[in-house]
């Protein structure tokens, strides 16, 4: 296939650069609501079914003559896009998009205002970095400098959260036509009567062409992501990676919830035919997206969730999937959604003149993803929402071939686990990395955390303990040899789904266990229409020696990440704990 690598890149820049959008053309697009291009005027309070709520801009400090295009649907903002050269049209409707050099989180450029709602409810360490209030007053004063003179700008008013009690009202501002499709994609989309009275608990201002000054805001680089819980406000600049906004109410969530006693999870989640709810956690790459878009069962979502007294309920309406290498064969929904109007694809390559998709070329992004809302899926709860969990897996890649496919776990074993969010980097996937790395993210999901570890994983432990939860720890890596071994392949994707089947229907529960003696877990002998050789790590290696200083390796690489939680759980969580004596 011919790429289009320099029209993508191109792309990318104009992203980033507006300088490609001249101010003759940005001045006719603003007073002809693109009329130009054959477009209608999009102005919220002349488009009808487009609503704009009583609660404005002015009400909220901000002045601006942009042109403002409040809660646009697909079509319009998709027709802009196209009209303003940020993204292009793929073959079967899908709208290619490039994020420029940011093709994930920016995660070293986050910071969460220090101040007196802050300093004793945020855990402040690496992942959650201070701003000082007046670093942040200067940011935001710029950020209000810039919104002043855009000449365009998209505003969304949507919810996260689908549990009406439990959830936040969160206005979007934006200037690029195709953040907004995002984000109203990737959230909860109101009625449009409960719109004309919207009003914004949290406001997120999204400009990717902001260039922030260290020196002045107290940040890293030009890139910043700024959270102030007192003032209710997060400022994204520098970076056109839309992902940001998505992970930032999910910062909202779980930093608001826990007080509630609700507990925020990184996961997805779905439902059987019997009614049960079965939440899936893990790290990007351990398959939450992949393994939960099970045809025979409803989806609920695909990342962010809370678990209440009543339901599982999902903070989204959309699902953000990785695209790198998708294949019809092995994951029919979400391919699908490759080939959908409404889907945004970013860094996917596409041939310019067919218009053809190519996911095996990674050669703008590793983390190439697809948006698509989550009914897209055909199985999609209507209301992505379900009843508490009786199942909760917790999935990791374990590149070291150490793990078995599936264990279960007890309520401590499962707070032990949870807090370490283990899974591993893989030689390949990111500069510098040739070996197998251990990569520890608590919670599964660190950087979205803003409280201590212990909040999230005592209320796991509470309501896996009050529901009578089953709990698997399911790994989707390697087996048989380190990653990096000739020879060896990722555990088959059939094989999992045959054991998650099997842990699901509650049929695993009956197989005959034996006790791992790295982990101490329980991890089943044999499950019919599984090879038995997959599911004993060690027999699975051809050197036996090898496969016993590896896990000691891995072991003690656990053993010295828990040091920081010791003194924050109880002693059965201790107790959980691998053992190097046993290796």
């Amino acid at each position: 296939m011919v790429t289009c690598r320099a029209v993508i890149d191109n792309q990318a820049s104009r992203a980033i650069d507006f300088g490609w959008f001249s101010s003759a053309r940005r001045l006719a697009f603003r007073q002809s609501g693109a009329q130009g291009a054959g477009l209608n005027t999009y102005s919220s309070r002349q488009a009808a079914g487009v609503t704009s709520s009583k609660f404005d801009l002015d009400k909220q400090g901000i002045a601006t003559t942009a042109a403002l295009h409040w809660n646009l649907i697909t079509a319009p903002l998709v027709e802009i896009a196209i009209t303003r050269g940020e993204g292009i049209l793929a073959k079967d409707g899908p709208l290619v998009v490039a994020t420029g050099k940011h093709t994930g989180r920016s995660a070293n450029d986050k910071f969460f205002v220090r101040d007196e709602t802050t300093e004793d409810t945020i855990w402040w360490g690496k992942t959650n970095k201070g701003m000082t209030p007046e670093h942040f007053a200067a940011l935001k004063a710029d950020f209000m400098s810039a919104l002043a003179t855009k000449d365009v700008l998209f505003v969304q008013d949507l919810f996260g959260g689908s549990q009406p009690e439990h959830r936040v009202n969160v206005r979007v501002i934006n200037e690029l036509a195709w953040h907004s499709l995002f984000i109203r994609t990737l959230l909860v989309r109101p009625e449009a009567v409960a719109l004309e009275d919207f009003a914004p608990e949290f406001t997120i201002i999204d400009l990717p062409s902001f260039r922030a000054d260290p020196a002045r805001h107290g940040c890293r680089s030009e890139t910043v992501i700024a959270v102030n819980f007192t003032e209710k406000l997060i400022l994204i600049g520098g970076t056109a990676y839309a992902g940001e906004m998505k992970k930032s109410v999910f910062g909202i969530l779980n930093y608001k919830l826990p007080v509630e006693g609700i507990m925020p999870m990184h996961c997805s989640a779905n439902i059987g035919p019997d009614g049960d709810t079965a939440v899936f956690f893990g790290l990007s790459g351990t398959g939450k997206t992949t393994l939960s878009a099970d045809a025979s069962r409803t989806l609920i979502g695909d990342d962010e969730h809370g678990w209440s007294d009543t339901a599982v309920f999902n903070f989204e309406g959309g699902c953000y999937a990785k695209m790198i290498r998708l294949s019809a064969e092995a994951e029919p929904e979400i391919f699908a959604t490759s080939k959908r109007f409404g889907t945004v694809l970013e860094n996917v390559v596409i041939d310019p003149e067919t218009r053809e998709l190519d996911f095996d070329d990674a050669t703008l992004a590793e983390n190439s993803r697809g948006s698509y809302p989550i009914d897209f899926i055909p199985n999609a709860s209507r209301d992505n929402l379900g009843p508490p969990p009786k199942t909760v897996i917790m999935l990791t890649a374990d590149a070291y071939g150490v793990m078995p496919p599936i264990a279960r776990l007890t309520p401590d074993q499962a707070m032990y686990h949870f807090l370490s969010g283990y899974t591993a980097r893989v030689a390949g996937t990111e500069i510098g990395v040739t070996e197998p790395q251990a990569t520890f993210s608590t919670c599964f999901g660190a950087p979205f955390m803003p409280r201590h570890p212990s909040v999230y994983g005592n209320l796991l432990k509470e309501r896996i303990a009050n529901g009578g939860v089953t709990c698997w720890l399911v790994n989707t890596g390697w087996t048989g040899g380190k990653a990096t071994t000739a020879g060896i392949t990722r555990m088959p994707i059939k094989a999992t789904r045959a054991l998650l089947n099997a842990a699901l229907d509650g049929s695993l529960n009956d197989a005959e266990f034996r006790t791992d003696p790295n982990f101490g877990f329980e991890v089943p002998v044999s499950v019919p229409g599984v090879d038995s050789g997959i599911l004993d790590p060690r027999a699975a290696w051809v050197d036996r020696a090898e496969y016993d200083a590896t896990a000691a390796k891995l072991v003690g690489e656990f053993i010295e990440n828990f040091v920081q939680f010791e003194a924050h759980v109880d002693e059965g969580v201790r107790q959980s704990a691998p053992h190097l004596e046993a290796v």
